[in-house]
């Protein structure tokens, strides 16, 4: 089975999907869509599918059994909406809406329809990510003692001469919420859910109303403590885990994207001598990238009886953790996972209650 792609927005996030769809046998992209029809034109000239007008004419036009969101975070609920209401599936890109509030706006318009909501989530992907997965998840490592999850970036000022970038309403927030997602939903992912956090933010060089850097200690429901940090100050540019077990630590740095020789494994003297033979074995060749999400996301449509990966349920974890660093640091006081509900200020907004720099 073919998997009929449409894509929204044809920017450069959208070049990185198409070409990972044209390494795929089992996938075409039939249709594409911008509000620069322009763009729209030489993005089909490159990598195929008809031209329509708007995402409204995709959709009437049929003959996509997917929608790929690669437009400005601001517009993923409508969009996701629209597409929830035609019977399509969507695999939007990060993140997948502005707030905890939307995002629940998206998970009802997926309740009532045929299709299933799915948000990038690459890095969950790679080979060597599901091997540290499994054991955590096995026991393998020994218990989890601590860990760290760094997204240190470096955007200039004109970087945001984008009139969407660095807001709250477009944007819905600075590396916390738009850079930092990556890593830390990769972090817990394989670490499991988080329990409470405390954090700082900060609004310290760049032209935006949101932070452009934050730090967070954030207690998992193991009772190990996680380290948080995002920035976009940081002229070396770095994304960077560390997983701290009683058997061995497990690291990984990169920038954008990894492959096996990106992570570094070292063994405690109390380790079994079986492990670092079975992390050997964990060298597949297979990195993190859109290809290995999207192969899992067509199995999946496929089958048509169970979500795509990453699920929305998965989605509003993360999202969850990054309104609470959000309100931690505005409110200055520790808040526990289930606070923000639709009583809060920060259900609504990451901006809550106000940055303090406002």
């Amino acid at each position: 089975m073919t998997t009929r792609v449409g894509i929204v927005g044809t920017g450069g996030i959208a070049a990185v999907h198409a070409k990972s769809l044209q390494g795929m046998a089992d996938a075409e992209i039939v249709a594409v869509t911008d509000i620069d029809e322009d763009r729209s034109r030489a993005f089909a000239d490159a990598w195929g599918g008809r031209v329509d007008a708007s995402l409204e004419a995709m959709l009437e036009a049929g003959g996509v059994d997917i929608v790929h969101l690669c437009s400005p975070p601001g517009l993923h609920i409508s969009q996701g909406e629209t597409v929830l209401a035609a019977g399509v599936s969507v695999l939007s890109e990060k993140p997948p809406a502005l707030s905890l509030a939307e995002l629940d706006r998206i998970r009802r318009a997926e309740e009532s329809s045929s299709g299933w909501f799915a948000t990038v989530s690459q890095h969950r992907f790679g080979g060597r990510a599901n091997w540290l997965r499994e054991r955590t998840r096995d026991g393998s490592l020994g218990e989890t003692m601590t860990a760290v999850c760094n997204t240190l970036w470096y955007r200039p000022d004109e970087y945001f001469d984008v009139p969407w970038r660095g807001t709250w309403e477009s944007e819905g927030g600075g590396p916390t919420m738009g850079h930092g997602i990556h890593q830390i939903d990769t972090m817990l992912s394989i670490l499991g859910p988080w329990r409470e956090v405390t954090a700082v933010s900060a609004r310290r060089a760049r032209p935006v109303e949101t932070e452009d850097f934050s730090a967070a200690l954030v207690t998992l429901e193991s009772g190990a403590v996680v380290s948080i940090v995002n920035s976009l100050l940081s002229p070396r540019e770095t994304s960077y885990l560390r997983f701290d077990y009683r058997h061995a630590t497990v690291e990984l740095e990169h920038l954008y994207g990894y492959g096996d020789d990106s992570w570094r494994f070292t063994p405690a003297p109390t380790a079994p001598e079986s492990l670092e033979s079975d992390w050997a074995a964990s060298a597949t060749g297979h990195g993190s990238g859109h290809a290995a999400q999207f192969a899992q996301t067509y199995a999946a449509l496929a089958d048509g009886e169970r979500p795509l990966p990453v699920t929305s349920s998965d989605a509003r974890d993360t999202l969850e953790l990054i309104a609470a660093i959000y309100a931690s640091s505005f409110e200055r006081r520790p808040v526990s996972k289930g606070e923000i509900d639709h009583t809060s200020p920060f259900y609504t907004s990451m901006r809550g209650s106000g940055a303090p720099w406002a």
